[in-house]
């Protein structure tokens, strides 16, 4: 059971997968900080002011439980079109790149032919010739 648990371990995709959740979570935190600090002041300006709020509206006037942050749903879009983007441009991709190059390396390798056996050589010139002799005697 626990040499099994092991050879899970020790492949290497657990591995992998430890340093993506590392990275990806930095990552994260490196997004939040642009979209906090840059795109919701952008978007709080173009609300026409600076309000505790931000950019959005109020279903009933009076009750602050009500408001409606269409400026918190916006930066969450943006960050997570930002994220996908460079996952995918920076992972994704050069993945599928690399991947498809040892594909492509591999297939060429099984396609190269083989050098025909002695043995094999023989038996193919002989039943060659056996083949042009019956077509000179007639005989199919």
């Amino acid at each position: 059971m626990f040499k099994g648990f092991r050879n899970f371990i020790l492949r290497g995709n657990v591995v992998e997968l430890a340093t993506a959740v590392v990275i990806g979570s930095a990552f994260t935190a490196l997004v939040g900080s642009v979209t906090d600090n840059l795109l919701r002041p952008l978007i709080a300006a173009a609300g026409g002011g600076v309000s505790a709020e931000g950019f959005g509206f109020r279903i009933w006037p009076g009750n602050p439980e009500t408001f409606v942050d269409l400026g918190a749903v916006f930066t969450a879009a943006v960050t997570f079109l930002i994220t996908a983007a460079v996952v995918y441009f920076g992972v994704v991709l050069p993945m599928n790149r690399i991947n498809a190059h040892a594909r492509a390396r591999t297939a060429a390798a099984e396609t190269e032919e083989q050098p025909v056996p002695v043995d094999t050589a023989l038996l193919i010139e002989m039943r060659d010739l056996l083949r042009q002799l019956a077509d000179s005697t007639g005989r199919n």
